[in-house]
């Protein structure tokens, strides 16, 4: 079984609802939009399944489960301030969980992407060639370096040369750098804006103003002709 099925099998993990016969199909379903939704990708899917698990411990531990608590503690245990990782971890030990043991438990989006696609032997509807393919090859491009870094550290783990590189998760982002000036952003926040570095880029202040009424994401750089793509 791959790391989703253990936990599932563990936590005793089931779908949100009755209409589905189990935690699998609730994923299918959505990773497909199968249920006639919009379909989901890995990393959003990845979140609920962890958050799920999260929850379920919770229960079985008599702690109290509130979206707010839950989100926020969540947060803390998979982000990279050590700190307050401490300070949750702390908390959850008074009601007997083991934070490092659930934070292992978890699933990783590339394990996810695994599990719906050869465990479950999932497959989404053939994508239309208007669809936006430019993002879509950096997903997969994303996609195939975080897989092969995965490998990697699997390797290492198993070498004794990284203690706990088997279960850490490998999270690629991909940000664009004006070729005039410093300024770094991510992908995805270059396209919602509409540029890249605001100063070098001659329209810039008017696609500004357009991606602001749109997305209500505010500029912190701007658009330039050329950017360069670099994975992080």
């Amino acid at each position: 079984m791959c790391k989703v099925d253990v936990a599932i099998e563990r936590y005793g993990l089931a779908a949100p609802t009755g209409r589905y016969d189990s935690v699998d199909d609730y994923l299918l379903a959505r990773w497909t939009g199968a249920d006639g939704g919009e379909s989901e990708g890995y990393k959003s899917l990845t979140t609920w399944f962890n958050k799920r698990l999260l929850a379920r411990v919770y229960e079985r531990n008599g702690r109290d489960v509130t979206d707010v608590r839950l989100d926020a503690e969540y947060e803390a245990l998979v982000g990279d301030d050590e700190l307050d990782y401490g300070d949750v971890a702390a908390d959850l030990a008074t009601d007997d969980i083991d934070a490092d043991e659930v934070t292992g438990a978890m699933a990783s989006w590339s394990t996810m992407r695994r599990h719906l696609n050869g465990c479950l032997d999932g497959e989404k509807p053939t994508v239309e060639a208007s669809s936006d393919w430019e993002r879509n090859s950096v997903d997969i491009a994303r996609e195939t370096v975080a897989e092969k870094a995965e490998s990697a550290l699997a390797s290492l783990g198993k070498k004794g040369r990284l203690a706990g590189a088997e279960d850490a998760g490998v999270d690629v982002q991909v940000k664009v750098s004006c070729a005039e000036c410093p300024t770094r952003v991510p992908l995805e926040d270059a396209l919602d804006r509409g540029f890249v570095c605001q100063e070098h880029h001659a329209g810039a202040d008017e696609m500004a103003e357009e991606a602001v009424r749109e997305t209500g994401v505010a500029p912190d750089g701007g658009a330039d002709s050329g950017g360069r793509l670099r994975a992080v």
